[in-house]
């Protein structure tokens, strides 16, 4: 991996007498695929607002690319290289596909012309799987598909770093299939991610990292193997059950690779 592309350093946001982040400290390099981890309300959505502008910080600085972008607003810093999907997908209802990533383009991209954005728009709405669909009403998009435009219109915006809240929500074994394998190819870009992940299973198959965030707070950062087998995160999030499952399969995997070592040896 490469140089940091993100720091964040006590980063902290209160409503009112509740603290949603509490002093969070992370630095993400490029080319990581971080996965962002936790129980309900544990602060993961608040804290990608916070990097994104969305959510003004009650305290704590980030900086990206070697710039401080701690009081930029969000189109500011989406302008910089930063895009983000959203947990519930609204696209433009009223406006085609191809219109809706079109915009994605025009606002962040900052595409020359109408003709540079809609040249833009068709590639990423190929690239996504979604090109037969560009001269369709948003609206009538399956779950599926709507995901995979909000992750185009992310694109459209050439990011350098992308966050994705929850992409994978809601969507069955085919699709989520289909979501790994297109995770792998935006990396594959150059795009460094970070990425809110319910599904255990679904996302220690694609990160480098696993961060937990527990009532705010950091409590684990590593490799997944090691942030899974944590006692404080098994303890506050996964449970002991899952922990036993995990790490039996782990040793599976692990015998099953020495006997292919030993049958090709």
């Amino acid at each position: 991996m490469g140089e940091p592309i993100l720091l964040i350093d006590g980063l902290t946001r209160r409503f009112g007498g509740v603290v949603a982040v509490s002093s969070v400290t992370l630095s993400v390099k490029k080319g990581e695929i971080v996965g962002l981890i936790g129980p309900n309300g544990a602060g993961k959505t608040t804290l990608v607002n916070l990097i994104t502008g969305f959510v003004p910080k009650t305290a704590g600085r980030v900086v990206f690319e070697g710039a401080d972008i701690t009081q930029l607003a969000s189109h500011q810093i989406a302008r910089r290289g930063v895009a983000r999907t959203f947990q519930i997908v609204q696209p433009f209802s009223e406006m085609t596909v191809l219109e809706n990533v079109m915009a994605g383009a025009l606002f962040a991209g900052q595409r020359s012309s109408i003709k540079n954005a809609v040249d833009r728009a068709r590639y990423y709405l190929e690239f996504v799987g979604l090109d037969r669909f560009a001269q369709f009403p948003a609206a009538d998009l399956s779950l599926a598909n709507r995901k995979r435009l909000e992750l185009a219109k992310s694109l459209a915006m050439e990011p350098r770093l992308l966050f994705l809240d929850e992409v994978n929500a809601g969507l069955n074994s085919g699709e989520l299939k289909h979501a790994l394998e297109l995770i792998h190819k935006i990396a594959e870009t150059g795009v460094t991610i970070v990425m809110i992940e319910h599904l255990l299973r679904f996302v220690v198959s694609v990160v480098h990292r696993l961060v937990v965030l527990h009532h705010g707070a950091m409590l684990s950062d590593g490799a997944p193997a090691d942030v899974l087998q944590d006692p404080a995160v098994i303890k506050a999030y996964l449970g002991t059950k899952f922990a036993q499952r995990h790490k039996a399969e782990l040793e599976s995997q692990r015998l099953k690779y020495q006997e292919q070592v030993q049958q090709s040896s």
